[in-house]
């Protein structure tokens, strides 16, 4: 073999390397993550020539597939439009979100745990069916907080303290995934098209992600946490009370909601300051504290992670590289603190259940087409960000800010809640953000919940997180109770 005949061998055979290497590599070590990509709509198309899993809630499907008499095959069907922001939409056109993507592997029958039936499937000829998926979801619940929410833009999250199972997810306004799921591109574009138009962002579920929310006066949990767990702070230590503070090296002063000094006292015992909600107090208590600490108290409770439920929720922020001016701001949850109503519902549940922090589940198990249990959820430890004493601090000053407070709203008859209210401000003359969030019973918690109202629920800067976000956490709880 002369030398310009090996050189090209050795180029061809090169080649051949180079392409075994990139197919075994699409094929077998990115074949999940490819599956998996929302980009990927060959996933789609090929979903459509087998029956895909169902999304259950209490053993009834609220998201199936049934045969169709045309190429399709199947059709994917809906129950209700307020599970639209859990199963998010499988489409032909658009692809899909929710966890028609997220769990798109156990639905469509690629999972791993399906290994014999995708071995069956290429003797048989038949195509594996889809595993099918029951949620942690009580429709009760689920339906109370849907009703409570009507036309209000917005989110609820329900959540079991002790396992993290999710037991509402609600967000407004829903859409008919249906409209999206339709076998025709021109129809499924324009329903599209009209819900990218909508008001209230119905695409978005805004429980999980989205632009994130202000928080308020919710975020003041975390910064009295910090202050316990500091060890320099009781419930009754003295906080200044004056009526008006100007922020550190500048010339602007912030006052207590209603211009008042929260109470007429020269001083504020920490309870106080939480069941009254008192804005100067914690914004000093903010800049004594220093935004470290408090950073590191958000971090232990989940901010900057995204949790997966298994759907990807967004990362809530506290900022870093603040002056002492943003820190005592951040410090009553106001300049740019940002958060899901998820990661607030978290740290409730991690209040209520003695300081450990449960990972959020939305899957209570997967089963195949045949029955065979292939997947059961069991519940596990976030963290403990906080111990014991300061959890239980800390729902001493919520159940007195629910009791006669500035939460009362949030009251159950028969019942003690604990809870917290946050009206936030989102610059101008923009409309406020509303909150609530709490647990019951507050001795022995079934439930946490949190409610995030967006564009002031219409009253603009009229509304507030009692007037309109804890009458709507009540109806849940009492839902969760009531079972």
């Amino acid at each position: 073999m002369n030398r310009e005949l090996r050189r090209i061998s050795l180029v061809v055979a090169a080649m051949f390397l180079a392409l075994f290497i990139s197919a075994t590599n699409l094929q077998v070590l990115s074949s999940d993550s490819l599956a998996k990509d929302q980009r990927n709509v060959r996933a789609i198309y090929d979903g459509y020539l087998k029956q895909r899993g169902a999304i259950l809630v209490d053993s009834q499907p609220i998201a199936q597939s049934v045969p169709v008499a045309d190429a399709f095959h199947f059709d994917r069907k809906y129950s209700s439009d307020m599970y639209s922001a859990i199963t998010g939409f499988y489409s032909y056109y658009q692809g899909a979100t929710g966890l028609e993507s997220s769990a798109n592997d156990y639905l469509s029958g690629k999972n791993s745990a399906q290994f014999f039936e995708q071995l069956n499937a290429l003797f048989s000829g038949k195509p594996v069916s889809g595993a099918s998926i029951e949620l942690t979801i009580d429709p009760k619940v689920q339906k109370a907080a849907w009703d409570a929410l009507g036309n209000r833009t917005g989110a609820v999250v329900a959540i079991e303290p002790s396992t993290g199972n999710i037991l509402a997810m609600v967000s407004t306004p829903g859409y008919s995934a249906n409209k999206l799921a339709v076998h025709s591109g021109s129809k499924s574009q324009a329903n599209y098209n009209g819900l990218l138009a909508s008001p209230g962002d119905p695409l978005i579920n805004k429980a999980i992600g989205g632009s994130l929310y202000t928080p308020g006066s919710v975020f003041k949990l975390v910064v009295a946490a910090t202050a316990l767990e500091s060890g320099q702070y009781t419930v009754t230590s003295e906080l200044p009370n004056p009526p008006s503070y100007t922020l550190p090296n500048t010339s602007t002063k912030i006052r207590n909601s209603g211009g008042s000094t929260c109470g007429g006292t020269k001083t504020v015992t920490l309870l106080h300051a939480l069941q009254f909600s008192c804005n100067i107090p914690f914004a000093e208590l903010g800049v004594a504290l220093g935004q470290d600490k408090i950073r590191a108290m958000a971090k232990a409770f989940g901010f900057g992670q995204s949790f997966r439920i298994p759907t990807v929720a967004t990362a809530s922020v506290y900022p870093d590289n603040m002056d002492d001016a943003q820190t005592a701001l951040a410090s009553f949850g106001q300049f740019d603190v940002r958060v899901t109503p998820l990661q607030m519902a978290l740290i409730t549940a991690a209040i209520a259940n003695g300081g450990k922090e449960m990972n959020p589940q939305l899957i209570e198990n997967v089963q195949s087409s045949n029955l065979a249990l292939l997947s059961q959820t069991q519940p596990s430890e976030f963290g403990s960000p906080i111990s014991k004493s300061t959890a239980d601090g800390l729902k001493k000053m919520m159940i007195a800010a629910v009791k006669n407070g500035v939460s009362t709203n949030g009251q159950v008859s028969g019942t003690t809640v604990a809870g917290k209210t946050g009206t936030a401000q989102n610059g101008g003359n923009a409309p406020y953000t509303l909150w609530f969030t709490g647990f019951a019973p507050a001795d022995n918690p079934k439930v946490a919940v949190v409610v995030m109202v967006a564009n002031g629920g219409g009253l603009g800067q009229n509304g507030s997180g009692n007037i309109v976000a804890a009458p709507i956490a009540r109806k849940v709880i009492k839902a969760v109770l009531n079972k």
